[in-house]
């Protein structure tokens, strides 16, 4: 029994959707969580919806069929079905989330219910900030529409000369959202109350601030956004570089082709019938009928006006063994480190680059990327290495979904700089998240699961393991040849790479489990990944549950495997944790006999990560780090509060407490490193 992965996914962003709904989150972390639920679910519509669309168009015996089965057309509705329960669910949340926002003095306001002083504000905002960004669209039913880019929100407007109907002019308005044009605006409120106000409703009020020029008795304006197949296509000119391809890639995204648009669904007909038309969008599938605010991914930026209703953040941990104002490399040099953010600052990787760069003994730094900040410490430490006549090296993953642009740019700058920036592998995506520091007389090496972003590393659960180790910093090295010269087949002493090694190195690893079992032997795998949807690997687990091996696994997102059934996986058990931080990191403990192995990766146990891009995964060699990995996974396995049991698909039933002691594990975790500090 395979589950659908599109289904599954699905499902996981309930669980975000639940976040929401759970009155014992901070009320301002809801409506936070109702913008991540947003964002997920336009992301799935553009890349994965918009994939079901591209590939049902295929017939015949090459015709693809889906995880658990399914022909395109039997999914899409499904899908859809699924898509449109989880926007009512949302709106009836965000409802309820606005009524508590309400009983706390937080209102946010619509431009028919301003008072004098705060329309004043309004005007003057408009006039000062908003008014100069505009770029107003005039419409007509027989010529072509602007092009429209998704990710952004548009005004469609409607002009009549007489109040009911009559000769009507059209219009569109991008409404111009930016770090200096936020989408929630601030309002002048009275003592103990805080007005906020959706920039689409300030251009409302200003209307006619607008078209004074047009003779017209009624004015109105109606949301819309359009969402386009976010699919990015290279082109196969060898006369090209990578990057020119990119560029060009990137600008046909733009020009995608339309999937869905969501409307007002006050939004008069004939309006509707002119826009959706132009976008030749006519099926039912197709026109998404919304309420009057749309890209609610901006309410994970909503104004934070009462601190003591948002989140309790906790300050980084320092590493016990990295002690302020001291050498990074030599710690590494006598022993391993771990890492896990956001529980540890992220500064550490920070001051390791930055030590690299200016030690007269270091001569060169690789490295891999994939997504960095918008305001990069990653890339500045790099530049500074180079500057400081190191030889760096850097792996720039161009094809980093959503984040190409600013990879491109990042990879100009670094080649301005002199640092020599290779764009991967033909035919593989890099993924692997691996440093090599080359220093005289001893090298070191990094082995990451998430990206070198300091951003993501403060609300993203990662490992991250520094190393000395001869064998593992030269399996290192030889990956980065194989990236930067040979491109050929290669081995390594301690490393799992994909995509030609690891997924065969995993399967050995289990079929040793199966093997014990079989033998009579404890046997058991213990793993935690964002998605399970590899169909080799979750049969191989079936086999593995039929011998007798224990399973546990933690995925956060889609897993194609069913646990629990009988003689199929009686002896596998999955949970999926959704909490505050973002579960990302990737790891595996396999009893081996009673001589445990324990692995981080950067790779799920997706059929893309073993067989199409490059991923590394380390052994831990440290025979503390290897407990504190089992006393994490234990403690995450514990978790009674965040965690959801996957037994039944689709249900996101939490885990029962039973007579157990509450266990939060995020917050134990934090807990538990904060304890080993105090020990040290």
């Amino acid at each position: 029994m395979i589950n659908n992965r599109d289904l599954s996914w699905l499902t996981f962003n309930e669980r975000v959707l639940q976040e929401a709904q759970d009155k014992t989150v901070p009320l301002m972390q809801r409506l936070r969580f109702l913008g991540i639920f947003s964002n997920n679910q336009d992301e799935y519509i553009k890349v994965r919806i918009a994939n079901i669309v591209r590939l049902g168009q295929i017939r015949g015996k090459k015709a693809p069929v889906f995880s658990g089965g399914y022909q395109a057309k039997e999914l899409l509705p499904l899908i859809n079905s699924q898509v449109f329960e989880g926007q009512k669910k949302f709106m009836q949340t965000y409802t309820d989330v606005l009524s508590e926002m309400e009983s706390h003095g937080i209102f946010v306001i619509n431009e028919r219910q301003l008072s004098r002083k705060q329309k004043q504000f309004c005007h003057e905002y408009f006039s000062t900030v908003v008014s100069p960004l505009l770029v107003p669209l005039i419409i007509r039913k027989s010529t072509q529409l602007p092009f429209l880019r998704d990710n952004n929100i548009y005004h469609a407007v409607k002009m009549c000369s007489v109040k009911n109907g009559g000769d009507a002019r059209y219009a569109i308005i991008q409404i111009p959202v930016s770090s200096s044009c936020p989408r929630f605006v601030v309002l002048p409120s009275v003592e103990g109350r805080h007005d906020i106000i959706f920039l689409d409703d300030i251009i409302r009020f200003c209307l006619d601030e607008i078209f004074f020029m047009f003779n017209y008795k009624t004015i109105s304006a109606y949301t819309f956004k359009l969402m386009r197949d976010a699919q990015l296509t290279i082109d196969d000119d060898i006369s090209k570089s990578l990057v020119e391809k990119m560029e060009t890639g990137l600008q046909n995204r733009l020009h995608g082709q339309p999937v869905r648009l969501i409307y007002d669904r006050e939004m008069p007909g004939d309006l509707l019938d002119i826009i959706s038309s132009k976008l030749k969008l006519k099926g039912a599938e197709e026109l998404d009928a919304g309420g009057r605010y749309h890209l609610m991914r901006d309410l994970m930026k909503f104004p934070r006006v009462r601190p003591d209703l948002e989140s309790k953040s906790h300050e980084p941990l320092h590493h016990p063994d990295i002690k302020p104002f001291s050498s990074i490399l030599k710690v590494i040099g006598r022993k391993d480190i771990l890492l896990n953010y956001p529980y540890h600052t992220f500064n550490h990787f920070i001051d390791f680059l930055r030590e690299a760069a200016i030690d007269p003994k270091v001569e060169s730094i690789c490295i891999t990327l994939y997504r960095v900040a918008e305001r990069s410490k990653v890339i500045n430490a790099l530049i500074n290495a180079a500057k400081n006549g190191k030889k760096v090296v850097v792996l720039m993953e161009l094809l980093a979904r959503f984040d190409e642009e600013q990879n491109v740019e990042y990879s100009e700058m670094l080649q301005k700089e002199g640092v020599k920036v290779i764009h991967g592998v033909a035919g593989l995506k890099v993924h692997s998240k691996i440093v090599l520091v080359e220093r005289k007389n001893k090298n070191y090496a990094y082995i990451g699961t998430g990206n070198f972003n300091e951003t993501t590393a403060q609300i993203y659960g990662d490992f991250g393991l520094f190393t000395s180790d001869t064998q593992i910093v030269q399996d290192v090295a030889t990956v980065f040849d194989f990236l930067i010269n040979t491109h050929k087949h290669f081995a390594c002493k301690q490393l799992l790479v994909s995509p030609y090694y690891m997924r065969n190195q995993f399967v050995e690893l289990i079929k040793k489990e199966i093997k014990n079992a079989q033998n009579g032997k404890r046997a058991y795998i213990f793993a935690k990944f964002n998605s399970l949807t590899d169909e080799e690997m979750v049969k191989l687990l079936y086999k593995a549950s039929q011998a007798g091996v224990e399973i546990r696994l933690i995925v956060r997102g889609a897993c194609c495997l069913q646990p629990q059934v009988k003689k199929q996986s009686e002896n596998i058990r999955v949970i999926s944790i959704v909490d505050r931080y973002l579960e990302h990191a990737r790891m595996a403990i396999f009893y081996n006999n009673g001589d445990e192995k324990v692995y981080i990766m950067s790779a799920d146990w997706m059929t893309r990560n073993l067989d199409r891009r490059v991923e590394v995964g380390v052994p831990i060699l440290d025979q503390k780090i290897k407990h504190t990995l089992k006393e994490f996974f234990d403690i995450q396995w514990s978790d009674n509060e965040k965690a959801r049991d996957l037994t039944i698909f689709g249900s996101n039933n939490y885990v029962e407490k039973g007579d157990n002691l509450p266990c939060r594990s995020q917050m134990a975790l934090y807990d538990f490193y904060k304890g080993m500090n105090e020990t040290k």
